[in-house]
């Protein structure tokens, strides 16, 4: 179905971060958008403010009549909705033209010249930097961002750029869709492996995905990844990591809060970046953002403008209270690598103080394959507190709850395991130094009412 012929869109799976973006696209169009989604948030409230039409029970009568057309309504789901989901079949059987976001995002990049950003953790982050630096430079650019931008306020930019940042994902292969112009890779430690079966299926993804980038573009991937790219002829592959690489940082400094380093680079060195948002991991998210930005153009002062006034992206380590007494934040940071990431970059901020964690674990095949790293990880903090897991799409696993994280975790780490429902009662009771909250569950839609707490209290 080509984009003239659309005049409604209907989303199963309306409220994931990736898909809202899409809706945002039609809603700016002009063209009805309907939806379905578990539950409520933030992103559909918004959405349905903007216009969407959106409900939250699994029932057929609730479609919005203009997308009960299979000639003008084009179906866009979620892969994390169950192939029996009512509404699904209904389109099914009605012979709707029924895509995932990733295919409608493959034919954007067909249009467009597509800067995608692939790896099991850290694309968020740097999909959203680079989209910054782009779209304060002479380039601009459109966006597809998996989270919400500070800057923006929002997951999605709209402009006459020939170019468009998309966050590449690789549940269910999505990315295979996608044909970019150039790449960032940004990490390949094994996920989704209730999907992929085993760490070479995963491995052999991200390589077939490297051989979808378009002769003339260019691959930057971080340095020592274990894939194997594939690469058509006249495409470029540089490497990149904080220390070493084609880019990287040198004369690192962190000084009273602040983080400043010089950008190495093979088109050209640029001295004294300063991070908008001072955090140590983002010296490499913006090694990657500041390289593929380049790489198509922006200038010096356009990359160091842009680190500068980056904002970060809500739950990438946001810092919701940051005084003497308290510091509370919140990270998405679901995967083992993203929390030890993400504990390391908090231990190296505040070397000196007690950080508490409020854990809830995602999925429970995650859980499974990874319950030992995810102890690991977590045992770099001093107090962990994990929750109930989170199931998203799974039904649970015999034997598999956070009790395996909690026997796991190392002497001498403080550990408690409370229900979800006690989260609240337990933050009021309890008193804490640095406190994140880590997960991709449901546990942030908890934060804004954990953050009033804690500034009555301190």
């Amino acid at each position: 179905m080509e984009i003239k012929d659309i005049k409604a869109v209907y989303f199963v799976g309306a409220g994931g971060i990736g898909m809202s973006a899409i809706a945002r696209y039609f809603i700016k169009k002009g063209i009805v958008v309907g939806g379905y989604d578990k539950t409520p948030s933030q992103l559909t409230r918004q959405l349905e403010l903007e216009g969407a039409l959106i409900h939250y029970e699994e029932n057929i009568d609730e479609i919005p009549q203009a997308c009960r057309d299979k000639a003008s309504c084009l179906v866009i789901y979620t892969p994390a909705i169950p192939d029996d989901h009512k509404e699904l079949v209904f389109f099914r059987k009605g012979g709707f033209e029924i895509q995932k976001r990733a295919q409608v995002l493959g034919t954007l990049t067909k249009a467009h010249k597509g800067l995608c950003f692939a790896g099991t953790h850290g694309k968020t982050t740097t999909s959203t930097m680079c989209a910054h630096i782009m779209h304060q430079s002479h380039l601009d650019c459109n966006a597809f961002l998996g989270g919400i931008s500070k800057n923006y306020g929002t997951n999605y930019i709209l402009s006459e750029s020939d170019y468009v940042v998309i966050e590449a994902d690789e549940f269910d292969r999505s990315f295979h869709w996608l044909t970019p112009w150039m790449s960032v890779i940004t990490a390949t430690d094994p996920d989704h492996l209730d999907i992929y079966g085993t760490k070479e299926a995963y491995l052999e993804s991200f390589r077939k995905y490297s051989a979808l980038i378009q002769p003339g573009g260019a691959l930057i991937i971080h340095e020592g990844l274990e894939m194997r790219d594939d690469l058509q002829p006249g495409v470029k592959r540089y490497t990149y990591s904080r220390d070493k690489g084609d880019f990287h940082a040198e004369n690192v400094r962190i000084v009273n809060g602040g983080i400043t380093f010089d950008f190495v680079s093979p088109i050209e060195s640029v001295k004294d970046i300063e991070l908008g948002q001072p955090v140590p991991i983002n010296i490499v998210n913006g090694i990657a953002a500041m390289a593929m930005a380049q790489l198509n153009g922006c200038t010096a002062e356009e990359l160091k403008y842009g680190m500068k006034t980056y904002g970060g992206v809500d739950r990438r380590f946001d810092f919701k209270i940051k005084t003497d007494k308290l510091v509370f934040l919140s990270d998405y940071a679901h995967h083992p690598q993203e929390i030890y990431q993400s504990a390391k970059s908090i231990r190296e901020l505040y070397s000196d103080r007690k950080i508490t964690a409020l854990f809830q674990p995602h999925l429970y095949t995650r859980t499974r394959d990874f319950y030992k790293d995810f102890a690991e990880s977590l045992s770099l903090l001093d107090h962990v507190v994990l929750c109930d897991i989170y199931p998203a799409r799974e039904e649970p696993i015999p034997g598999v709850t956070s009790e395996l994280i909690y026997d796991n975790l190392k002497p001498g780490v403080e550990k408690e395991m409370i229900h979800k429902e006690e989260v609240l009662d337990y933050v009021k009771s309890h008193d804490f130094d640095v406190l994140v909250v880590l997960g991709a569950g449901d546990l942030d839609n908890m934060v804004p009412e954990m953050e009033k707490i804690l500034k009555k209290k301190y």
